[in-house]
């Protein structure tokens, strides 16, 4: 299973991944320090990222996370990650959003892409009716891509999350199925 543009496609992430993700965060480890949390040496290995994959692919396969590889369609190659974790079902039907693109593939629209092709996989075959996303405010790249994608504005939470040792106010983005269809924002 796949879900494609002209320049990326999206697939769940699967055990042979592991290496191509260690590879892909050690070279962009500066560059997301600052936007993640601070985590333990033995995530920067092989087996921690082994760990990662295998966690995600239990979640897929359990309805509660939906973790994607986003590659180069034309390379064949892994340049980030996007995932709907924290998948809640009853009367909420919500996932949390979260992504990384690779330094050297920012500011091409790849990111955005990814983002409209998992939420395609949200609204259909997850069967979700909310996706929300927290930003610092001060990751504009990441704000916009939010709002190309139709997310709106829900307000800040302070000290919202723990961010490179320092707990960091959130702006609270979401998106339900009515807002996509609204927008008319099914397809890239």
């Amino acid at each position: 299973m796949s879900l494609h543009t002209d320049m990326i496609y999206l697939r769940p992430l699967e055990l042979q991944d592991a290496a191509k993700l260690l590879e892909l965060r050690l070279r962009n480890q500066d560059f997301l320090a600052p936007f993640e949390p601070i985590r333990p040496a033995s995530h920067l290995t092989l087996e921690g990222q082994q760990q990662q994959v295998a966690d995600a692919v239990r979640d897929f396969e359990a309805g509660t996370g939906f973790a994607f590889g986003v590659f180069l369609s034309k390379k064949d190659e892994m340049i980030g990650r996007v995932a709907l974790s924290n998948v809640a079902r009853g009367a909420w039907q919500n996932a949390t959003l979260g992504y990384f693109m690779d330094k050297d593939c920012n500011g091409k629209g790849y990111t955005t892409s990814a983002v409209n092709l998992a939420l395609q996989y949200a609204f259909s075959d997850a069967n979700l009716h909310r996706v929300q996303a927290a930003v610092m405010p001060r990751n504009l790249a990441s704000i916009r891509v939010l709002e190309k994608n139709g997310f709106r504005h829900e307000g800040l939470s302070l000290r919202y999350l723990q961010i490179y040792g320092k707990w960091e106010d959130h702006i609270i983005f979401a998106i339900t199925a009515e807002d996509r269809e609204r927008l008319n924002l099914v397809t890239i």
